[in-house]
């Protein structure tokens, strides 16, 4: 069993300097080999500098003999650690972009199911939501935390 989200089915080779574009048929082979790359690339980054932080972290651990620096380092460790956990979420919705993508749903709106802006996935390339139903379900849940 071959992994397809790694390696599409049939090798798309885009031009390059390649950018989607509005004139193109909506969610064509060019248009999700290159948010398929686009968020491997993004994973790979996140996935590269966890393991840096986890190296550091590994070999800062007893170097601070003075009270107040290893205080200072562990305060560092827990922000990074926070923010480890925040790209470990980060790449669970990548991998859930590149499955819609093998599926055929990326690029629409998980509610309405109309197409996602190009210039919204290009900037946020894991996004479920048009932009307007986005901010319909942010207000909502505004109101929700409001009661």
């Amino acid at each position: 069993m071959t992994n397809t989200m790694t390696k599409p089915a049939k090798e798309i080779t885009l031009p390059d300097g390649y950018l989607p574009s509005p004139d193109e048929d909506f969610m064509n082979p060019l248009q999700l080999e290159y948010f398929r790359r686009k968020l491997i690339n993004w994973k790979e980054d996140i996935l590269r500098e966890s393991a840096e932080t986890l190296q550091n972290l590994q070999e800062d651990n007893l170097r601070e003999p003075d009270i107040a620096d290893r205080a200072s380092s562990e305060t560092d460790w827990s922000v990074e650690l926070r923010t480890r956990d925040r790209q470990r979420k980060l790449v669970a919705k990548i991998d859930s972009a590149l499955r819609r993508i093998e599926t055929g749903e990326y690029g629409y709106c998980e509610v309405t199911g109309e197409p996602i802006s190009l210039r919204r996935l290009d900037a946020r390339p894991i996004a479920t939501m048009t932009i307007e139903a986005q901010e319909a379900h942010e207000r909502a849940e505004k109101v929700h935390r409001e009661d």
